[in-house]
């Protein structure tokens, strides 16, 4: 007798927010391939989600260094564990301009300390990982 096996359902979900701060939310679910995704981007770049200057790049060039450095984490690396080369690379490239590594590794720090970010020693290398915002709101609530 064959046994039906389920395959699990795979589910993309983008939200876009037009310059009147309308939000498009659009859903695939099932066979989400590459073409599929494809698809959905090329409907949001319909829609005005993707233009070439975003609204918060025009406002990063107003912000601190360390505002910086927690913007292109969040923007860049909000899933995957890095190290302060990667974060000084990527934030040289989102302002156009210099930074050293020593600034980049200090503000990481931080931000870590804050519970931003999560850090890792591994021998010689550290690395950071952003922390998901469920678990920031799970650790609020254990504090309340």
């Amino acid at each position: 007798m064959p046994v039906a096996t389920s395959v699990p359902v795979r589910k993309m979900k983008v939200e876009v927010f037009d310059e009147s701060g309308n939000r498009y939310t659009i859903s695939l679910e099932g066979s989400v391939t590459r073409k599929n995704a494809l698809r959905v981007l090329d409907m949001v770049e319909l829609l005005g989600g993707m233009p070439g200057v975003s609204p918060e790049t025009q406002y990063i060039q107003e912000f601190s260094k360390f505002d910086k450095v927690q913007f292109v984490v969040e923007k860049h690396l909000p899933l995957a564990w890095f190290s302060a080369k990667e974060a000084q690379s990527l934030y040289e490239k989102e302002t156009n301009g210099p930074v050293s590594l020593s600034t980049i590794s200090t503000y990481l720090s931080r931000l870590a300390e804050r519970g931003t970010l999560v850090k890792s020693r591994n021998s010689n290398k550290v690395v950071y990982r952003l922390v998901s915002r469920d678990v920031k709101e799970l650790l609020n609530n254990r504090q309340v």
